[in-house]
């Protein structure tokens, strides 16, 4: 199943080392934000590194051993919250030249106390929205990349695969088919244009929509989420001209340049053809050797 980016309230990082601060904080907050606590910064940095989903840094300026200043600058150097707003919020600093320190450390606001709540909250809020747009922006772009990335080695891999008798099918991330072969509309029996998309419903890999895995042990999901392959497991399907038939279907991942998982390939080979060749064959061969038989006998009459 595709999740959501975000949960519905921004999530907060209060960094003080007074536990009354964070409560007040707590109080005035905890209805429009989910408030994580910090009493230092040295404990601020590592819930960084361990969590992903802080939308806003709210730092105590005066605390011990770290201060504000230099516990923002080494957020900073974090790779995943370069981008994390920090608002710096103090009773005592708050004379020009620290407000400049605050800026020139990350800051994007500086905030005396007493603060007025209700600006502390719309602030808050617009903050945590760029930093939430930056996000979405930033996985859109890496899903058209891993998607023009899919393409291409898709595309590719059809190409050598195209002669082949088997059906070729592409998958991205989310398991659904952005490309197929000819022969697997033929296996199919797909006489009009249809959804690739649509196949998965007909191999029984996803629901009706698309998007949600049945099987999260299934061969599939298993190549895209831990690179695992399938080799050869036959699958009963229902084609779309209701005939029934058993097919081979082998899957692997796709990786892109850095080695990534992009997506999968699929195979499948149709048995049901396969068998009734090959009873078709132990058919002739039978009559033949009734006629050898035959032949035998009326020539020794």
């Amino acid at each position: 199943m595709i999740t959501p980016l975000f949960d519905d309230k921004p999530t907060v990082l209060a960094v003080d080392d007074q536990a009354t601060n964070l409560l007040s904080l707590e109080v005035v907050l905890q209805n429009q934000f989910k408030l994580i606590p910090a009493r230092s910064g040295a404990e601020a940095i590592a819930i960084l590194r361990q969590k992903r989903d802080i939308d806003v840094v709210l730092m105590d300026v005066h605390m011990p051993v770290m201060d504000g200043f230099e516990t923002a600058a080494r957020i900073k150097k974090i790779p995943h919250c370069q981008e994390i707003p920090i608002i710096f919020i103090t009773a005592i600093y708050t004379e020009d030249p620290y407000i400049k320190k605050g800026y020139e450390s990350g800051g994007v606001d500086y905030f005396g106390k007493p603060f007025d709540p209700d600006i502390l909250r719309m602030k808050l809020s617009v903050y945590a929205s760029f930093r939430r747009r930056a996000e979405t922006l930033k996985a859109r772009e890496r899903h058209v990349r891993e998607s023009e990335e899919l393409l291409r080695v898709g595309r590719r891999l059809s190409s050598v695969l195209e002669n082949l008798p088997v059906g070729v099918l592409i998958a991205d991330l989310e398991g659904r088919i952005c490309q197929s072969t000819e022969e697997v509309s033929r296996i199919l029996k797909v006489t009009e244009p249809t959804q690739a998309d649509s196949y998965g419903v007909i191999l029984g890999w996803w629901d009706v929509e698309g998007r949600l895995l049945k099987d999260p042990e299934g061969s599939l999901t298993r190549a895209l989420r831990s690179g695992e392959s399938s080799h050869s497991e036959p699958i009963d399907i229902r084609c779309l001209d209701g005939t029934t038939r058993t097919i081979l279907s082998s899957i692997s991942p796709l990786r892109g340049l850095k080695g990534e998982i992009v997506g999968a390939v699929i195979l499948i080979q149709d048995l049901t053809e396969t068998r009734k060749i090959e009873e078709d064959l132990e058919e002739r061969v039978n009559r033949l050797i009734g006629l050898g038989v035959e032949l035998e006998q009326s020539v020794s009459r």
